[in-house]
């Protein structure tokens, strides 16, 4: 690939350290891809080019964008430039997902973290109601109804719900967290729907539980949408923290 010397420096490109050299320049690029100098899609500088910018060997640089490509802010393929990646919750997900499946305590921990972030989110969500988070919800809201009894469908919609309520703040970094939280939502959502009694009364008011948040976060009463996150939970993934701790017995017994 023919370099280009002469482009105009993106990074504002500060000189490293001789200690975190790598790091340093990694920073630097995550800024520029952080506030938009680099767009989702857009190819980054070959190696050598981020080499002289930085005033670092190429293995340094190549290094930088190994990091980067870990962290899911770039995508990097051997023989291939690398590309910038849209800001999301990929990684964190990952993360969530293994520590969830591990262990009975790391998800009752993993949905504890939920209902505290989530109650938050509420309170924001209902002070600013972003318009694309909240045509997510009701979009959501409406795969429920017809998924009704269809567990992979109705678990689906719940974590676009959620999704949007995180999109409704207008908060990019909350949106981030809350599609990392979409695996430890999979499983819970997946555990409740595995209830040998669950009724489509059961179904209907989870939905119903929904539409009470949206409604009120489309009030602007963030204060009743708290008390509506709270509510959530006590009635639904407590019940699948139920099942998962059934679900462990009976793995116990069977050994």
């Amino acid at each position: 690939m023919t370099e280009q010397p002469d482009r105009k420096p993106i990074f504002s490109a500060k000189p490293a350290s001789s200690a975190r050299l790598a790091d340093t320049v990694s920073d630097s690029i995550a800024a520029a891809l952080f506030d938009g100098r680099i767009a989702p899609g857009e190819p980054l500088p070959p190696e050598g080019e981020i080499a002289r910018e930085f005033g670092v060997s190429k293995p340094i640089a190549r290094e930088a964008l190994r990091q980067l490509g870990a962290a899911g802010l770039i995508l990097t393929q051997q023989g291939k430039v690398a590309r910038a990646k849209a800001l999301n919750g990929e990684s964190l997900e990952r993360i969530y997902g293994y520590a969830v499946r591990s262990s009975l305590t790391r998800l009752r921990e993993a949905n504890e973290m939920r209902r505290v972030i989530e109650t938050g989110i509420a309170r924001v969500a209902a002070q600013r109601r972003d318009k694309a988070g909240m045509a997510a919800m009701q979009r959501a809201l409406e795969e429920m109804s017809s998924g009704l009894g269809d567990p992979a469908a109705f678990t689906e919609a719940d974590i676009l719900f959620h999704v949007g309520l995180a999109m409704a703040t207008g908060n990019s970094m909350i949106r981030v967290q809350m599609e990392g939280m979409r695996s430890v939502q999979r499983e819970v959502s997946e555990l409740f729907s595995r209830r040998a009694n669950r009724t489509r009364a059961d179904w209907q008011a989870t939905i119903d539980r929904h539409q009470a948040l949206y409604d009120a976060i489309e009030a602007g009463d963030g204060t009743l949408a708290e008390q509506c996150i709270i509510k959530h939970y006590a009635a639904a993934d407590i019940a699948s923290l139920e099942v998962a701790g059934k679900l462990k017995s009976e793995k116990g017994r069977d050994r």
